[in-house]
């Protein structure tokens, strides 16, 4: 079962979380550089504050949280330290919550940001630069570490690629899986929309999760318990998307390569259709 991940400062959706099997629930801080290098997308970028920890964190009962802090810069020590006080669980394993580091470049900078954890906490590292994915070999046996999360938006932009999805397509999250799995930890990538929903459906998404042995998923703005128009309770939501896991899981070694192969062809067809021009609309004479 995969591990859903819900980005949410919001005590009611974390209780409701919760009481769901394989949540995890994510606080996320990073704000340094982000509006600039995602300028012009329909990207998400946060609002959450410190003290969001603390309130999401009094509402788990069983499920862990993850905080992601921002990139490493001055004020990561005091930033470190402020998120560890409100409460996050120290140790390994289920018991344990996380920190992720977002948009290192090196394997010194991702040992550096160890350092400053100091083994306080299990560390997910972002991976999503082109550097980042170049030296994994480097930086993938440090210890502190338990889990690798591909982030697709920012590594297909630091790749200069046209669509979030051509990493996949490329084979380049198929090596971060396997180098992750020779090491022994767990493994995520991407976002997910719901079942039917996306350039890329999220089905398509989910199979292609199964087939890499992933760990981890975040769900997309599109899981959402208040969406207009749509009074589809998020429960039913999460169940739909489990029942979809269950019946992909018992695909053949043959379905789950001709749905590869398939996906992959729908990933470089949207990212030809994202790279044509826009038309632009004529404007009748009056």
């Amino acid at each position: 079962m995969l591990d859903l991940l819900k980005i949410t400062n919001d005590p009611e959706l974390a209780r409701r979380c919760d009481g769901l099997a394989g949540m995890r629930l994510f606080v996320d801080l990073e704000r340094i550089g982000k509006a600039e290098r995602q300028a012009g997308r329909n990207t998400y970028i946060s609002n959450h504050q410190i003290d969001d920890i603390g309130r999401i964190k009094s509402e788990l009962k069983h499920t862990r949280l993850m905080v992601r802090v921002n990139p490493l810069h001055d004020g990561t020590q005091a930033e470190v330290e402020a998120v560890l006080a409100q409460g996050l669980k120290q140790g390994k394993g289920s018991e344990a919550d996380l920190l992720m580091l977002p948009m290192f470049t090196s394997a010194q900078t991702l040992r550096r940001f160890i350092d400053i954890v100091a083994g306080r906490c299990p560390i997910v590292p972002l991976l999503e630069t082109a550097d980042a994915l170049a030296c994994i070999e480097e930086w993938i046996s440090f210890e502190g570490i338990e889990e690798v999360y591909v982030g697709l938006n920012d590594l297909h932009i630091s790749l200069g690629m046209r669509f979030m999805f051509e990493p996949l397509a490329c084979g380049m999250v198929d090596h971060a899986a396997a180098v992750t799995a020779r090491q022994g930890l767990r493994f995520g990538f991407g976002g997910m929309a719901r079942m039917e929903e996306g350039l890329l459906p999220g089905r398509d998404v989910l199979a292609e999760h199964l087939r890499l042995g992933s760990h981890a998923v975040i769900l997309s703005r599109t899981f959402a318990y208040h969406r207009r128009g749509d009074d589809t309770p998020f429960e039913d939501e999460i169940q739909a998307l489990r029942d979809t896991e269950i019946r992909l899981a018992s695909r053949t070694p043959e379905q789950v390569e001709a749905d590869r192969v398939r996906i992959a062809a729908l990933i470089m067809t949207v990212a030809d259709k994202l790279a044509q021009p826009a038309v632009p609309t004529p404007v009748p004479d009056v």
